[in-house]
């Protein structure tokens, strides 16, 4: 078992530190609710009833509303400063005939379990129990509560059982039971008679749980039969942050990469077509246009500037290389020509 508490209970002057385990554990078939269709799982999520939003967990608070409709906002905070006197102790405030606690203010039952330095105190405390014939009423804060609880022993295990406070009890007002009901002697004799023959020693062991049983049994056979189904993946939204949702990591990374590998091909293919242009517009015809374009920017060079000189000049001389190279005859302007242009 595991702990989930760690004090000490205040015995006097007598103080023995324990550990606090849940003595109790409900046995069920645990079940999900799943769309019949498709088996898909049934979630219910935190979601603002202002905005529609999801919430997470560190973004809720608690809240309480007035009767005049104003609402009060309790944050962790705001809980973190009120007072819990008897935080990590079980202070024993009277020993109490067992005889006259009710069972109705009985809760959950926890195991008091001694540190190994707490030993004697701890077997001094039980054996007190024990001889006196008495219920220890203590107070003790679990999980930000502070409850009334009994100590009680229990197979050599002293025991702490969680009571409801009496205003937690609620009253029975049913007035049909201040009917007057009149019941002969004889029917009472025979309901006697009834409860003398099903007398016995209570055993809580002869019984069993047939419901689960037959549930688990009911599962099995299903199984056995293979009438079963894979349990489906749920589909995750586009943007959906994960909030719970168990989510396959590979499969995640595999359609990153496919969804960036497609996005850069839709990227990539325009520029195809625009680079076969292009060689295709370097080809021999634009030789010739280069060849005539060369004249036209040499007679232009002086009005537009030293700036024009330059690429005016590449330009001739790349069209000039072109044309011969496709094996036409490329304009022969005399070098003086072209210095007095220039």
């Amino acid at each position: 078992m595991r702990a989930i508490w760690k004090g000490a209970v205040a015995f006097g002057l007598v103080n023995v530190p324990v550990r606090l385990y849940a003595a109790t554990g409900e046995h069920e078939v645990t079940l999900h609710q799943v769309h019949k269709a498709d088996g898909g799982r049934i979630r219910y999520r935190k979601v603002c009833s202002i905005d529609g939003e999801e919430v997470e967990y560190r973004e809720i608070a608690k809240g309480f509303e007035t009767d005049e409709g104003e609402l009060v906002v309790l944050t962790d905070e705001d809980f973190s400063r009120l007072p819990l006197s008897t935080e990590r102790e079980i202070e024993v405030m009277e020993f109490v005939p067992a005889e006259q606690v009710d069972p109705i203010l009985l809760g959950k039952t926890y195991y008091l379990e001694p540190e190994k330095t707490a030993a004697k105190p701890y077997a001094l405390l039980r054996g007190a129990l024990e001889q006196a014939d008495r219920m220890a009423v203590v107070k003790v804060a679990l999980r930000q509560r502070e409850s009334m609880a009994v100590l009680r022993v229990r197979d050599q295990v002293i025991c702490m059982q969680i009571l409801l406070w009496p205003d937690e009890i609620r009253a029975a007002d049913f007035p049909i039971l201040d009917a007057d009901v009149s019941v002969k002697p004889q029917e009472l004799a025979m309901a006697s008679s009834l409860v003398d023959s099903l007398a016995a020693d209570f055993d809580p062991s002869q019984y069993e749980d047939r419901y689960s049983a037959a549930l688990e049994q009911l599962i099995e056979t299903k199984i056995s039969t293979g009438d079963t189904r894979a349990v489906p993946a749920p589909a995750a939204e586009e943007g959906e942050q994960g909030g719970g949702e168990v989510v396959d990591l590979l499969a995640a990374l595999q359609r990153s990469v496919e969804k960036a590998r497609g996005t850069k091909g839709e990227a990539a293919e325009p520029k195809a077509p625009e680079r076969a242009a292009s060689r295709k517009r370097t080809g021999t015809d634009d030789a010739a246009d280069g060849a005539d374009g060369a004249d036209g920017a040499a007679s232009g060079a002086g009005k537009a500037g030293p700036s024009a000189k330059k690429p005016a000049t590449k330009r001739a001389s790349k069209s000039t290389s072109g044309s011969a190279k496709n094996g036409e005859d490329a304009p022969t302007t005399p070098r003086k020509t072209r210095r007095k242009a220039s």
